[in-house]
């Protein structure tokens, strides 16, 4: 199973039709929305292409893949217009033996793990930065935001066979972690 990660779209259709082009073109059966899709939040400027409902309407042709978890931008308004649920703050995946924790990095994070199995993977957004790193016996993986990071790329996760990759909507492998 091929499992594609994204986060912190911020309402950025630009930034989510680029994403969702290499997801699809990948292949993924399973996409994890970490939350903070439609709203910028008051911290954070307008992204580019900020359309909240072009952001929707690209989610919900999706909507029998997608898991998803509510971010802290993320509201029941927002809800309802999204057809998938997403205002859970965990949701698990299991694949290849393997336990994918998802939550957005506001509740649960890397120094406020939930108890997981030994060899879990914590996936999280919320911090728009790229990390793929072993802690303890659990990895941590966030994939960024796809619209508003702080590093120079943006970018999504993947995982297949056994490895987690970060890539940007160029296509170029950032990290790359064999669990």
């Amino acid at each position: 199973m091929k499992i594609a990660f994204i986060s912190d779209i911020h309402g950025s259709a630009h930034w989510c039709e680029k994403a969702f082009k290499e997801i699809d073109s990948w292949g993924a059966d399973v996409i994890a929305v970490l939350g903070d899709v439609m709203y910028h939040g008051p911290r954070n400027p307008l992204p580019d292409g900020y359309n909240p409902m072009r952001v929707a309407e690209i989610l919900n042709a999706h909507a029998g893949r997608i898991i998803a978890v509510r971010g802290n931008c993320d509201s029941e308004v927002d809800q309802m217009q999204i057809s998938y649920p997403m205002m859970g703050d965990s949701a698990r995946i299991i694949c290849d033996n393997r336990t994918f924790f998802l939550s957005h990095g506001h509740i649960f994070a890397p120094d406020n793990l939930p108890p997981l199995p030994e060899g879990a993977v914590f996936v999280f957004g919320h911090i728009h930065t790229m990390v793929a790193e072993k802690v303890g016996d659990v990895v941590c993986f966030n994939p960024s935001s796809i619209s508003l990071p702080k590093e120079e790329h943006h970018t999504w996760g993947r995982y297949a066979d056994g490895v987690l990759e970060i890539v940007n909507t160029d296509g170029n492998i950032l990290k790359r972690l064999e669990l």
